[in-house]
C-alpha cells in the first residue's frame, strides 16, 4: 500500500433526523442503521482501508465520542483520533487535521469521506478514489466526487460540472444549493449536474495552499499550532484555540472560492442515509414492501413501512401505510414517511417537554 495516501474519516455529526435511534450521545454513525453487523463507521474504515494503510486513517470526531471510537475500531491509536473540543462544522477540523498530516509526510495525498454514508459496490469505489489520487498527485486540484442523480433531489447540494469536457475528471462550474424540486428537474434535464456527497480529495500541499489564499485568519489560527501538532501539547494548544475558529462548512471555506476544482462523477451507488426514508430506500422490503430492522413483524393491510426496534422485539402492524415505526428503551416513534424531515422539529419538541436526556 501507499505509504503517501491518507484519510479524513468525518465522524462528528449527530444525525437527528434518526431519532430516536441516533441522539447526541451515540449518533448514528456508532450504530448498525441497516442491520448487517457493523456498525456504519466500521464499514466505512473497512471499505477505506482496502486502498488505504490502516494507521494513515484518521477519525476527526467531537471529544464527546472519543471512547465510542476506540470500543468500535479498537485498532486505532490515539494518534488517529482527532477529537474537536467544540463544533465547528467542517472546515476548522479538516484545516487542522492536514496540518497534522503535513507535519507528518509532506507529499500525503488524502481523501475526506462522512463515516456514515452507504457505498455498497467497494469495488468500484475503490477504483474511483485510485483516479482521484493519481490525478490530485500530479495535479494542483482540489476534487469532489460527485454522484449520478437518479431523481430530482432536493435534499442534496449539486455540483455543475464542464458539459463539454471529453475527460471523466471535469472541471466544476460551481456548486448549487439545494435547490427546488422544478429547478432540481432543469439541472437533470441538463446532464452536467451531479449530487454533492460531500466526498473529497487532494494533495496536503493544495489543500493547505487553498486555506491560506481563502481563509487566512483560519489558516492563521491553526499554522500558530505546528509546533505542538504530534507532541504532547497539542492538546492544551487545541483546547484554548479552537473554540476560536469559525463555525464554516469546507465547501463555502475553499470549495466555492478556488478556480482549480475538479469532480470525478462516482460509478459507485451511494446513498447518505440522511433519513429513515433514505434507509428504507436500501433495505430489502418483505411481502408488503415493508422494511424490519431488529423486530419480528406480523402485518395487516400494512405496507410500505419502515420498522425498527432494538431489541427483536414482535411489532404487530395493522393498518398503516407509508409509516415510520420505530422503538427505541423509553421512546416510540410513529411518524408519517412524507414528514421524515419534521423528525428534529419534532426532536426538540420532545426535549423541551419532556427533557433532553431523551435526545
Amino acid at each position: 500500500m501507499n505509504k503517501n495516501y491518507y484519510a479524513i474519516l468525518m465522524a462528528g455529526g449527530v444525525g437527528s433526523r434518526f431519532w430516536p435511534v441516533s441522539t447526541q450521545d451515540f449518533p448514528k454513525q456508532f450504530h448498525d442503521m441497516l442491520g448487517t453487523g457493523e456498525t456504519l463507521i466500521q464499514k466505512t474504515f473497512s471499505r477505506l482501508s482496502k486502498l488505504i494503510p490502516e494507521e494513515n486513517i484518521f477519525i476527526l470526531t467531537n471529544e464527546r465520542y472519543n471512547d465510542l471510537v476506540f470500543e468500535q475500531l479498537p485498532n486505532v491509536t490515539k494518534r488517529q483520533v482527532v477529537l474537536e473540543p467544540a463544533m465547528r462544522n467542517t472546515a476548522p477540523c479538516i484545516l487542522y487535521a492536514a496540518l497534522k498530516i503535513q507535519k507528518e509526510n509532506e507529499n500525503a495525498v488524502m481523501i475526506v469521506a462522512p463515516s456514515d454514508h452507504w457505498i455498497e459496490d467497494e469495488g468500484a469505489f475503490t477504483s474511483n478514489v485510485q483516479t482521484a489520487f493519481d490525478f490530485c498527485e500530479k495535479e494542483d486540484a482540489l476534487m469532489t466526487l460527485g454522484i449520478q442523480p437518479t431523481f430530482p433531489n432536493t435534499g442534496y447540494g449539486y455540483i455543475e460540472s464542464n458539459l463539454n469536457a471529453s475527460t471523466d475528471i471535469k472541471e466544476v462550474v460551481q456548486f448549487r444549493e439545494k435547490p427546488d424540486y422544478n429547478t432540481a428537474k432543469e439541472f437533470l434535464s441538463q446532464g452536467n449536474f451531479l449530487w454533492n456527497a460531500g466526498i473529497f480529495v487532494w494533495s496536503v500541499k493544495t489543500v493547505l495552499n487553498a486555506f491560506k489564499n481563502n481563509q487566512p485568519d483560519l489558516f492563521k489560527l491553526f499554522e500558530n499550532g505546528i509546533a505542538t501538532y504530534n507532541t504532547s501539547a497539542e492538546d492544551a494548544f487545541i483546547l484554548e484555540n479552537y473554540p476560536k475558529a469559525e463555525n464554516i462548512s469546507v465547501d463555502y471555506a475553499i470549495m466555492e472560492k478556488s478556480k482549480n476544482v475538479f469532480v470525478l462523477p462516482a460509478t459507485f451507488d451511494w446513498n447518505d442515509l440522511g433519513t429513515w426514508g433514505s434507509l428504507y430506500d436500501k433495505l430489502e422490503k418483505d411481502e408488503n414492501s415493508n422494511a424490519v430492522v431488529n423486530a419480528r413483524t406480523l402485518s395487516i393491510d400494512a405496507s410500505g413501512n419502515m420498522i425498527r426496534t432494538n431489541s427483536d422485539k414482535i411489532v404487530v402492524i395493522d393498518g398503516l401505510k407509508d409509516y415510520i415505526v420505530v422503538d427505541k428503551d423509553d421512546v416510540l416513534l410513529v411518524c408519517p414517511k412524507s414528514k421524515e424531515q419534521d423528525i428534529k422539529q419534532v426532536l426538540n419538541k420532545v426535549k423541551d417537554t419532556f427533557g433532553s436526556q431523551h435526545g
